[in-house]
């Protein structure tokens, strides 16, 4: 897998679990606090897809996740 697809993979995962643990309704409620760190990934997603910069992938990158390649059209 690649920077790019790990970022998109645990975004979603957290976003999931956060709203898991946010939501009253949920058998796994805890706080709605949880729903701020729904709101954080989610500005993360917006900054990253406006800049191309995001700190989980300046980790992914130092742990040796390779980038994507170019494909066919790129």
């Amino acid at each position: 897998m690649t920077v790019e697809r790990y970022i998109r993979v645990i975004a979603g995962s957290f976003i999931l679990l956060s709203l898991a643990l946010g939501i009253e309704g949920s058998p796994i409620f805890v706080s709605e606090w949880f729903l701020a760190f729904t709101a954080f990934v989610g500005a993360n997603l917006l900054q990253f897809g406006f800049t191309n910069k995001c700190p989980l992938g300046f980790f992914l990158r130092k742990l040796g996740v390779p980038d994507a390649k170019p494909g066919c059209c790129g």
